[in-house]
């Protein structure tokens, strides 16, 4: 199973947010950060803000936070809403009525299993995990400790 483009960075806007605790993040300086498109970034908004992961503050001097604390969100709340398919292969599909193995297949009950488990282990990590190292972060993306904004190159 491969995440979305969309589900990667989604984890990475809010790993931004939590490496800049406390203050507003802007998508500017977030697209400069992973060297990609505001316009892309905006669109991988909606659902996190839909869903109560990301909060918005409109204004001149706006900008996005964690809806709530890091410790609260878990890689899987952000792969639920921002993935659209989980089927891991063919049977796991609504149209999946013409194979004759449908309702004895080993194999199907074997990759149910093992995307169960991959889901366990999503719901294991928070996006406090993967920013525990802060001071860290915050330096690889750029962002001023004291000031929460990018740093002027």
């Amino acid at each position: 199973m491969r995440l979305t483009r969309q589900t990667n960075y989604a984890i990475r806007i809010l790993m931004y947010c939590a490496a800049n605790e406390g203050r507003l993040s802007r998508i500017p300086e977030i697209a400069a950060a992973y060297t990609v498109s505001e316009l892309f970034l905006f669109k991988i908004l909606q659902p996190l803000v839909e869903n109560k992961l990301i909060a918005t503050v409109r204004g001149r001097n706006g900008g996005v936070k964690l809806a709530r604390p890091a410790a609260e969100i878990t890689l899987f709340d952000v792969v639920r809403v921002t993935e659209e398919s989980f089927a891991m292969a063919e049977c796991f599909e609504n149209d999946a009525a013409d194979c004759p193995l449908i309702d004895s297949c080993a194999l199907n009950a074997a990759l149910r299993k093992a995307l169960g488990a991959f889901f366990e282990v999503l719901e294991s990590y928070t996006i406090a995990d993967l920013a525990k190292e802060r001071p860290s972060l915050q330096l690889l993306l750029g962002i001023d400790a004291n000031t929460g904004h990018a740093i002027a190159n």
